[in-house]
């Protein structure tokens, strides 16, 4: 059992200022991985008080020595690859495998992204009349959640790191060993004492206390609607920039001319791959009405190929949910869809056939699903998916953005007027055609209620610079 009840502090890992702890529990097995300390304000102010004393000397770090940094960190990244890889699988419950080619990955490309970034960012610049500046905020307060335990925070360490800033790190409790693995990898890096700043604890105390601090300069959170809500009003009381990456309820519309079987491959990924738990996940199919009928035929067929289980055996694709609380809210939804009115044709309540113990739930397809619906409007993070059906690809559109969330978006086809078209009416932050690979240097953030500001590549590390216009500068 691991049990880490200090707080990474000013570059050393000191005793908390409370004693209660919180316990970590493995999702698939419902036993006990470790535990944490609850941290305390107390130990925000001092991890707070060493990213302030840490800022004037880091903030003004060369642009060559940042992108060494980042090299530096990914290179140690790198060498605890198995230890990453084994706690994602313990704490969060994804499969051995997903936490290989998917979590540990994504955490690396960030640090290594950044430092590519930083080759050719531009701080500065020359106009007619003014010359701008780009200096780093101050101290960040960067605040992450469990379904992504390297890529949420990587992505941001990468970035406010980059720009220049000193920050304060509270990972979500359900899974805060992959930031402790995390803490120790940038300290063997090299990073400055006081520049980053880790403190386990609740988003209640140690969240509120970083959000509502009046020296931490920007918040960056991702996370629920509701508890980012209520950071941006702690935000807002102390005038401090925030960026907010929230939740969705993403569309995937397919074409009339989209290869059916190929078309229900992909969307059975969306919903199976992290167990549903992706603020992104496409859970909206919008499917041409004459395709209905083949198209959940195929899903059916398909369904085997995600096979639900033990997250140690290297043949699952989806493992549990991440908590006996996140658990019972699918379950909630699954129950709410049928009392709509909704039809399940794949799946259902309850755990899969033959799992008696663990978090697990089933791959779950919804059909006869109006967009109204409750299952269709809100963010149930879970493997559910909505079958909705259109007419014209205008009325197709129109569903597509009949949503308060704005995350992602996706479509799938072969006609290419009609996949512009689509992807450029879907108001969205960041639109996928077919399978389109991954770019980690193209902004990733939300419209409406999926959030504010951007992620990823340049315009990462633009959320943690202030521009400054000088008029006159002697050049």
């Amino acid at each position: 059992m691991l049990n880490h009840t200090k707080q990474y502090i000013n570059g050393e890992w000191v005793n908390s200022t409370g004693t209660d702890t919180i316990e970590v529990i493995n999702p698939a097995t419902e036993e006990v991985v470790g535990k944490i300390s609850s941290g305390t304000e107390e130990d925000v102010n001092r991890a707070v008080q060493a990213a302030k004393e840490a800022f004037p000397a880091f903030s003004k770090m060369s642009v060559n020595d940042r992108i060494k940094l980042l090299e530096a960190i990914a290179e140690e990244y790198e060498k605890r690859k198995d230890d990453l890889v084994n706690i994602m699988t313990a704490e969060l419950g994804a499969p051995i495998t997903k936490s290989e080619e998917i979590h540990y990955k994504m955490g690396l490309s960030h640090f290594k992204q950044a430092a590519e970034q930083l080759k050719t960012f531009k701080f500065t610049e020359e106009r007619e009349k003014s010359y701008i500046q780009k200096e780093p905020i101050g101290v960040a307060g960067l605040i992450t959640p469990w379904n992504f335990p390297t890529n949420q925070i990587s992505t941001k360490l990468a970035s406010a790191l980059a720009a220049g800033c000193t920050m304060v790190v509270k990972p979500a409790s359900q899974t805060p060993f992959a930031a402790v693995i995390l803490a120790e990898i940038l300290d063997k890096a090299g990073v400055p004492k006081g520049v980053f700043n880790l403190v386990n604890g609740s988003g209640s105390t140690v969240g509120e206390a970083i959000s509502s601090h009046p020296d931490v300069d920007i918040v960056s959170f991702t996370g629920s609607g509701e508890v980012g809500s209520g950071l941006m009003k702690n935000a807002a009381e102390g005038i401090k920039n925030i960026s907010l990456e929230l939740g969705g309820k993403s569309p995937f519309v397919i074409l009339k001319d989209a290869d059916v079987k190929e078309a229900a491959k992909t969307a059975l990924a969306q919903i199976a791959m992290n167990t549903g738990q992706v603020c992104s996940a496409a859970t909206r199919m919008i499917v041409p009405a004459e395709m209905h009928d083949k198209f959940i035929e195929a899903m059916k067929e398909l369904v085997p190929e995600f096979p639900v289980g033990d997250p140690q055996d290297k043949n699952t694709f989806m493992g549990p949910q991440v908590s006996k609380d996140q658990w019972e809210t699918v379950q909630s939804y699954i129950k709410k869809g049928e009392k709509e009115g909704a039809k399940i044709v794949i799946g259902g309540p309850g755990r899969p056939d033959g799992i008696d113990k663990g978090f697990f739930s089933q791959i779950t397809v919804f059909t006869n699903v109006k967009n109204d619906m409750t299952i269709a409007q809100e963010e149930i993070f879970g493997p559910v998916m909505s079958v909705i059906t259109y007419k014209d690809l205008d009325e197709a559109i129109d569903i597509a953005n009949d949503t308060i969330y704005g995350l992602a978006g996706y479509v799938f086809g072969n006609d290419k007027e009609e996949l512009k078209k689509v992807a450029l009416s879907i108001r969205a932050g960041q639109i996928r055609i077919n399978n389109s690979e991954t770019d980690r240097s193209a902004p990733f953030g939300g419209f409406k209620h999926s959030g504010i500001g951007r992620e990823w590549g340049d315009y990462g590390i633009e959320e943690f610079l202030e521009p400054k216009a000088i008029m006159g500068m002697p050049l």
